[in-house]
């Protein structure tokens, strides 16, 4: 195990961190390399985490000139309600790793920058103290096993006044992490989920059945459990984790509000299709009005306007946040999206865009 000592968080931003990538490669300076290991990797070869990167390298920009911008903007409108720009701050568990303020820090960043922030089944922060006053919130859910175990955070939720339930589909078990099982990572074992268990305990099955398929998937949700949520809540209901074409249009049959395209960020399926080129297959095939969101490797304002370009209404980032809390809490945390706003708007500028509703495939090219 390490015995390096992480640098206590920063106060001020240093002149030096202009970028996420300047962000990234600060962090590990402020973490142990267990929690290190457990934020940058991902499933098996981490094939995937890269890909979600490399996947905006391709694609490139096709600008138009003296277009009127005058009138410009970010504003953006998603299940009847107006948010002032497309970066959302995506779920991520255990914040507490990252710096002592956890989810409040991450939530005060997003009301600072006017994010919607995605708070995490595995928040360390109860759902009523993270932006208790910010009206851009949604709740992610991690299905905890049955109905009757769920149907307490989704009420809480609507309580609480976050705007959609997010239920998180793809990880019905965590990925195979090389990367964290080599360095020996665990969660600290006093560290405190308001929500819920960090884990679900396998069913007891008998020892002719198999532990996994008729054990802990006896637990996992299923479409039945999706339509009875929609039953059960007055709120939007998004399903993040969808890459098959087919799932999406199933998701309209059962009237899931919209989809956030995801591969987890490469943690749990490695070498999964890339998000980018998922949401190109699944934008192909659902109403053009129906709400998809990519989530992986934004790093740049020039992979917003693209993913954006491809179909998606809005895009989530993960680790470029938690980057900036683990340099500097709620300031670093803001700064980062500060930066890719930043980026977004004068790579729009340059686009002759003046509004997110004008980003369309006719400003890329891809071979």
């Amino acid at each position: 195990m390490s015995q390096r000592v992480p640098l206590p968080p920063l106060n001020a931003i240093p002149a030096h961190l202009q970028t996420v990538l300047d962000y990234q490669q600060q962090a590990p300076q402020h973490l142990t390399e267990e929690v290190w290991s457990y934020l940058n990797g991902g499933a098996m070869h981490e094939i995937s985490v890269q890909q979600n990167m490399l996947q905006f390298q391709d694609i490139q920009l096709v600008p138009r000139h003296l277009n009127d911008l005058t009138q410009g903007h970010t504003q953006i409108n998603l299940f009847g309600c107006d948010y002032p720009h497309p970066i959302f701050l995506a779920p991520i568990g255990h914040q507490a790793l990252f710096h002592p303020q956890a989810e409040k820090a991450s939530a005060l960043a997003a009301q600072v920058m006017h994010s919607n922030i995605v708070l995490s089944t595995f928040s360390n922060t109860h759902m009523g103290e993270a932006n208790p006053e910010h009206p851009y919130k949604w709740f992610q859910l991690y299905w905890q096993g049955s109905r009757e175990k769920s149907l307490p955070l989704i009420q809480q939720a609507e309580q609480y006044g976050y705007r959609a339930l997010v239920i998180t589909v793809d990880a019905p078990h965590v990925g195979i992490r090389d990367r964290e099982r080599k360095i020996g990572f665990q969660l600290p074992e006093d560290m405190v989920h308001p929500h819920t268990p960090t884990h679900l305990d396998f069913p007891n099955v008998s020892p002719s059945k198999h532990p996994l398929f008729q054990g802990l998937m006896q637990v996992a949700p299923k479409w039945s459990d999706i339509a009875w949520v929609i039953e059960n809540t007055k709120l939007p209901v998004i399903l993040k984790g969808i890459l098959h074409p087919a799932d999406p249009q199933k998701a309209l049959d059962y009237g899931v509000s919209g989809i956030i395209v995801s591969n987890h960020g490469g943690r749990i399926l490695d070498t999964s299709i890339s998000p980018l080129t998922a949401l190109q297959k699944i934008r192909a095939v659902v109403p053009a009005n129906y709400p998809v969101l990519l989530d992986g490797g934004i790093r740049r304002g020039t992979d917003i306007f693209k993913a954006i370009a491809l179909g998606a209404n809005a895009v989530l980032v993960g680790r470029p946040y938690i980057y900036g809390l683990a340099v500097a809490g709620a300031l670093g945390a803001a700064h980062v999206i500060r930066i890719l706003k930043e980026e977004f708007e004068i790579t729009m500028v340059l686009m002759g865009t003046a509004t997110v509703n004008e980003i369309n495939q006719d400003y890329i090219y891809q071979d």
